[in-house]
């Protein structure tokens, strides 16, 4: 296993998705992961160390971890499916492991906010690392990517929902 930190939630601007960048902790290679709008905002408010004054969902899971006397002993990305990453969660309870299937996103993000090593799997980083130029002043520079904003992806999110509760059927007759 290959220990990464999150080096930076991004947009891909020709597709805009965003996406994590999960670098090497004793190497140059990044592994990147596209995710939703909801989980980059997520994972950006637990990077900013920005607390909601309820729970969120990755604050839920922690809080109840926690609660089952058990710890995150860490996250683990193991694979790489049609174009689908796979994550598991590896937990301490009473002296014995469990592993819970996760999507990379939920992991990362829980990851961060319990503290929690995040892993690779080195088959995996070596057939998708990518050696990619961040700079550690101006992460801004990555060719391709522009920074991830939470705030305009969440008002999106919250414009779209509210379309949604407004639309009706026959909005889409031709």
């Amino acid at each position: 296993m290959i220990e990464v930190v999150l080096r930076a939630v991004r947009v891909d601007v020709g597709s805009s998705t965003p996406l994590l960048l999960l670098e090497e902790v004793q190497g140059s290679r990044v592994l990147p992961i596209y995710v939703g709008a909801p989980e980059a905002a997520a994972i950006a408010y637990a990077l900013q160390g920005v607390s909601a004054p309820r729970p969120m969902t990755h604050d839920l899971l922690g809080n109840v971890i926690t609660s089952l006397d058990a710890r995150l002993f860490s996250v683990e990305i193991t694979d790489l499916v049609d174009n689908t990453f796979f994550a598991t969660l590896r937990l301490l309870r009473d002296q014995r492991e469990i592993l819970i299937s996760a999507r990379p996103s939920d992991a990362v993000a829980l990851a961060l906010r319990v503290g929690a090593p995040i892993l690779v799997v080195d088959e995996l980083m070596a057939r998708e690392g990518k050696i990619l130029e961040l700079s550690y002043e101006d992460d801004d520079e990555s060719e391709g990517l522009e920074p991830f904003d939470a705030t305009s992806e969440a008002e999106l999110v919250a414009q779209f929902e509210e379309f949604l509760d407004q639309v009706k059927p026959e909005d889409f007759d031709a």
